[in-house]
């Protein structure tokens, strides 16, 4: 079936919609912290915006290969119906088309005006979200977030060897602590929506362990990512601001993963007969999802205002 007529700007925006522009921003909450952490100081302008531009595009890219083979599961979904090749707004030839345009862009301009190693980054992120996670893990085993998540991760690095043209144990921590912070917080987000991903067949940890073992496991990594954070300052020579955030960040965090912990069980049903009782653990979920994102924002943040006050900027 043909994609139906639209508007030039109605169709830009469904192109958009496929690079998930939501979760690109986690890539300059990211990337771009780094990238003054690593020039002790603001890094040229220039620098940075096409830092930010070519990793924009190659996780773009990565995205639409992602929409293009879980287009089944997005009609199964409620709250991925309205993506453009559910609804057929794009057809998932041009979809694909359009993906590798893009990722090959991407690695020409990182390479023509960063440098190679950030380019190859960008390929190697590719690679994990599509191959790793999208194509291998999703659909066969719980821990697709955690392996796979890892692609998500390498915005770090890309932001660090934009500016030193190489890698070292502190982008490679940083690394670490996307690793461990993207279990809790997608796991978070998958118990509000575990009848979804059971009607869909893909086994996020909620939909094959009880609440009790996916809150202990959510407790699990959010200290670890604790430990992380913290371990980050002595490598990385951070002052006081950000070690107190990620002290202060870390201890919320770890509070609202207790909360969640105590809930009583509901038994969480596919049908989502839980009751009130579901309703109350969802949104303590809710709750964590949200902060989660809140924490990673503001403990970058920290990272930026901790080195620009000791620059003296």
């Amino acid at each position: 079936m043909p994609a139906p007529r639209l508007s030039t700007r109605a169709r830009i925006g469904a192109y958009v919609a496929l690079t998930k522009p939501r979760i690109i921003e986690l890539l300059l909450v990211t990337t771009v912290p780094t990238m003054i952490v690593a020039e002790r100081g603001l890094p040229s302008f220039w620098l940075m915006a096409c830092t930010v531009l070519g990793g924009t595009m190659a996780a773009g890219g990565a995205h639409a290969v992602n929409m293009f083979v879980d287009r089944d599961i997005d009609k199964v979904m409620k709250r991925t119906q309205h993506r453009p090749l559910v609804t057929g707004v794009i057809t998932p030839r041009a979809a694909l088309t359009f993906a590798i345009v893009l990722e090959v862009t991407a690695f020409a301009f990182l390479w023509a005006t960063v440098n190679l190693l950030s380019a190859l980054l960008a390929v190697a992120a590719f690679l994990i979200y599509v191959f790793v996670y999208t194509l291998w893990l999703k659909r066969r085993s719980s821990r697709n977030i955690v392996i796979g998540g890892a692609a998500g991760a390498v915005p770090t690095l890309i932001g660090w060897s934009a500016v030193t043209g190489t890698l070292d144990w502190a982008p490679v921590i940083l690394f670490a602590i996307i690793v461990y912070w993207t279990p809790p917080h997608f796991w978070a987000l998958a118990i509000r929506y575990r009848d979804e991903y059971a009607a869909a067949e893909v086994p996020m940890l909620p939909v094959v362990e009880s609440l009790r073992r996916t809150s202990a496991r959510i407790l699990g990594y959010t200290l670890l990512l604790w430990a992380l954070t913290v371990g980050f300052s002595p490598v990385a020579g951070m002052g006081h601001v950000y070690l107190g955030a990620a002290i202060v960040l870390g201890g919320v965090f770890t509070w609202y993963a207790v909360r969640l912990l105590r809930m009583p069980d509901p038994q969480l049903s596919v049908s989502g007969g839980g009751g009130a009782a579901e309703v109350a653990v969802q949104a303590t979920a809710m709750r964590l999802f949200t902060w989660s994102i809140t924490y990673i924002s503001l403990l970058f943040g920290a990272m930026v205002v901790d080195q620009l006050l000791r620059s003296g900027w």
